[in-house]
């Protein structure tokens, strides 16, 4: 009768984020009801407030982290060390971009603002729990956040009916992947009786498993493997990738490979590193062989495609491939440069493809219909600056030298070599070079097509204040780490370990 409730301490400082995050977005769906509409910048603007006042937290986070040391907070529910504040950063800075290439977009299709934005914080806050989490629930709450934020967001575009198909898609096949998940979660805790992340590889690591006792846990692995590899569309779990992505809001199909990818990758390195070492040797080779499918597959089907959006669907398969390469070499003894390799690719990519789907959704024109090669033919002509922002993108995706992308992937390669998997190393370089043919084709049709009949009759592409801002800067990012890339490295160094 007289015992009080105990609750967890909580640690202000660590959730501020979070915080400022979930305020902003409640002030901003409270305000759109109450007052009278706004114009669609000022929610952009309002929302990339929001992302830097979250970026200028975790920067003081990221210090004290450094001076006092990684820790677990709330009842161990979250995970707060360099590793978590650096993708917060990533999540942060993607949420910011997006934002503002999203508002002059809006305008064009004349859709509402404020709904879109809100829903952006909801899903940037989801994938914040997601990489944060350091409890199996915690992270399933967070990945639901995510998920529901982004089905609602790729059918946002109530005038096209690519876009509800999309929507319908990802909703069905997420689902699938997230009943996939959880079954692996419940595995998990009925082998170990935690769900724990950190309890879980400490519970695993002082049990004994004789000859078949341990199928359970294997088939948990197995599952949560599964569950993890359709969030972050690796062959042969990314059906659904191509046509939502082409059927999504562009905006939004950027959103989700930056974002969606960070945060998910960030969740499969920490389950598989922290709550799953001892297994390293059942799910290392899954891993090896998801890695090589997804950039064999992704960049020959990339190829052929005609559409390009599609082509860039295809594309983030490769790219994902390659981030699996990092992971597949954390799995190794001893290795120093997995982990590192995969936040500097989660962290170049999200600014790359923001970038060029930013131009992707200029292009596309009013309907957000026209991604076709044929609409970028001329682009060189008519805009020179755009096409050269784009080109510059295509180029680092294929890995040229100067631009970020070569650096994001000699880091994963190099991580494989270090390791001794030359063969993965091998391959991954020839899928590099066949991938190089897709993003040949768009700067041909940007800079050497002839026009064609009815090309003077199409729209002129537009290149308003926003999206100039969010080109300009990708484009400047991109360059700046190709040429100086060690204050990056340094930081993915410094995240590369885990509170536990």
């Amino acid at each position: 009768m007289g015992s009080t409730m105990q609750y967890p301490s909580i640690d202000w400082l660590a959730i501020t984020p979070l915080i400022i995050l979930l305020a902003g977005m409640m002030l901003n769906l409270v305000l759109a009801a109450l007052t009278r509409p706004w114009p669609r910048a000022w929610y952009a603007l309002g929302t990339v407030e929001l992302a830097v006042a979250a970026v200028i937290v975790e920067m003081f986070l990221w210090h004290d982290i450094g001076r006092d040391g990684s820790r677990v907070v709330i009842n161990d529910a979250l995970s707060i060390d360099h590793f978590t504040v650096l993708c917060w950063i990533g999540i942060a800075g993607a949420l910011a971009l997006v934002s503002l290439s999203t508002a002059d977009y809006l305008r064009r299709e004349q859709l509402d603002g404020p709904e879109v934005y809100a829903l952006y914080i909801c899903a940037a806050i989801g994938a914040m729990i997601m990489t944060a989490a350091n409890d199996m629930v915690v992270l399933f709450l967070g990945l639901e956040t995510l998920s529901i934020a982004l089905y609602v967001l790729a059918a946002s575009h109530r005038r096209r009916t690519e876009s509800q198909e999309s929507g319908l898609k990802y909703f069905i096949l997420g689902g699938f992947a997230s009943a996939f998940l959880l079954y692996g979660i419940a595995l998990l805790y009925g082998s170990t009786g935690t769900t724990n992340i950190s309890e879980m590889g400490r519970v695993l690591g002082d049990q004994v498993f004789l000859k078949g006792d341990d199928a359970m846990l294997l088939a948990g692995v197995a599952l949560l493997l599964v569950g993890l590899a359709f969030k972050v569309a690796v062959v042969p779990f990314h059906f659904w990738t191509p046509d939502v992505y082409q059927g999504a809001p562009t905006p939004v199909t950027a959103f989700m490979a930056s974002v969606g990818k960070l945060a998910a990758f960030a969740t499969m390195a920490r389950i598989l590193l922290v709550a799953l070492p001892t297994r390293i040797e059942d799910w290392r080779p899954v891993v090896w062989v998801l890695a090589v499918l997804s950039v064999v597959v992704g960049s020959v089907m990339a190829v052929v495609q005609t559409d390009v959006k599609r082509m860039l669907a295809y594309s983030s398969i490769s790219h994902a491939g390659f981030i699996m390469i990092g992971i597949e070499a954390a799995g190794h003894a001893g290795d120093e440069d997995g982990v590192p390799s995969v936040l500097l690719y989660l962290l170049i990519y999200s600014v790359l493809v923001i970038g060029t789907f930013t131009v992707v959704s200029l292009v596309s024109r009013t309907g957000d219909s026209g991604s076709d090669l044929g609409s970028f033919r001329g682009l060189g002509r008519q805009r020179p600056a755009l096409a050269l922002a784009m080109t510059v993108f295509l180029l680092a995706q294929a890995g040229m030298p100067a631009t970020s992308g070569f650096i994001a992937k000699f880091g994963v390669i190099t991580s494989a070599a270090s390791n001794e998997s030359y063969a993965i190393a091998i391959i991954a370089m020839v899928a590099s070079v066949i991938a190089a043919v897709l993003y040949l084709r768009i700067m041909i049709s940007m800079w050497l097509n002839d026009a064609e009949a009815g090309d003077d009759a199409r729209e002129s592409v537009r290149v308003p204040f926003t999206a100039n801002v969010v080109i300009t800067l990708a484009t400047i990012f991109t360059l700046l780490v190709g040429v100086f890339p060690g204050w990056l490295i340094d930081a993915a160094r410094t995240a590369a370990s885990f509170a536990r």
